[in-house]
């Protein structure tokens, strides 16, 4: 016979309100009496009655991912890494998932209004955040539980985890100098995106330690489609002096250079070299191998859904925020300049 709320009220000696009111995190409940009685459920095998709650308002058990990106089609495989870890993280903690597509801009804070002020779930994951994130404002300004995968330039105190871009680009720019190259473009994020700035800071120093100049025809910003990258590739090929090799601001981007280097009948590894960023599945499966900047997507995906858990039990963070390093992977991409 399942254990009803009374049944736990009963065991601990304490009135049926208040074991409900400690169970749905009230203030007005001591925490040291919601820990109480948050054992003790979990001890006793205590499943609440979840349409019971949703039904007065209280506690939906729910998370919400608003998935900021374009076109009609889910197709970048960074976003499928992002859903695979957030989705797995919350079913094992027995957590519901939300999910809404819409691309940056006006439309995007009206879904945020719609979830928030609707009370549909209980706090919310953002990733890709931006150097001036309206979404973390208006979630801040609001006291509503949020957690990120990325930082911003906005002076706003929330968790969040973060690869470091700067050292990422370090490890690029060294890759390919060591390698030979010095006519270097770099295909890049959109510039709103806060991690265009970090990666950006590691690819000017780099450079500036090196001694190899920024040339200006050689930097251009993509959409992080690969149709982008075969556009920006292609671009950067038909200069009267192209690029020795072309680091893009992702795995998607940099297959596209790959094909419009191809189109043009030159060897990627060989008569172009070509880096990405990410590190997701069809990187190692392309022709070439793509030669890559790792980073955790997954792992990180359900470490801030994990984080996000922990905010909304009352449960404390071991770190607020961090900053992950990432790995150069490499492979057939990139070669020696001849």
């Amino acid at each position: 016979m399942p254990i009803r709320l009374k049944d736990l009220a009963a065991e601990l000696n304490l009135s049926v309100t208040t074991v409900s009111r400690a169970l749905a995190d009230y203030d007005d409940v001591s925490p040291r009496t919601r820990q109480r009685v948050r054992q003790a459920a979990e001890v006793m095998g205590y499943v609440p009655d979840i349409t019971a709650q949703r039904l007065q308002g209280q506690r939906k058990n729910a998370l919400g991912f608003i998935i900021p990106t374009f076109g009609p089609r889910f197709s970048d495989p960074f976003f499928s890494e992002i859903l695979a870890g957030i989705g797995n993280e919350t079913g094992r903690q027995g957590y519901d998932l939300l999910i809404s597509t819409v691309a940056p801009g006006p439309q995007e804070l009206e879904v945020y209004h719609r979830y928030v002020f609707g009370r549909r779930v209980d706090g919310l994951l953002a990733v890709r955040t931006r150097r001036q994130d309206q979404r973390l404002a208006f979630l801040i300004e609001n006291n509503f539980p949020v957690v990120a995968f990325g930082r911003t330039e906005l002076p706003l105190s929330f968790p969040w985890i973060d690869v470091d871009g700067a050292h990422g680009l370090h490890l690029v720019v060294d890759h390919l100098v060591q390698l030979g190259h010095r006519r270097i473009a770099y295909a890049r994020p959109p510039e709103e995106l806060m991690f265009d700035a970090e990666r950006w800071r590691g690819f000017e120093d780099a450079l500036a330690h090196y001694g190899v100049p920024i040339v200006a025809d050689l930097i251009r910003h993509g959409d992080l489609t690969q149709a982008s990258g075969f556009r920006l590739g292609g671009d950067l090929l038909d200069l009267a002096e192209p690029p020795t090799a072309v680091i893009s601001g992702n795995d998607l981007m940099a297959l596209g250079v790959m094909a419009a280097a191809q189109g043009r009948g030159m060897e990627v590894g060989r008569d172009l070299s070509v880096i990405g960023f990410d590190d997701v599945t069809s990187s190692e499966h392309a022709h070439p191998p793509l030669t890559t900047v790792r980073q955790p997507i997954y792992h990180i995906a359900t470490t801030i859904t994990d984080m996000l858990i922990k905010i909304l039990k009352d449960e404390p963070l071991q770190e607020r925020q961090r900053l992950v390093a990432p790995e150069l992977v490499l492979r057939e991409s990139t070669g020696p300049l001849l």
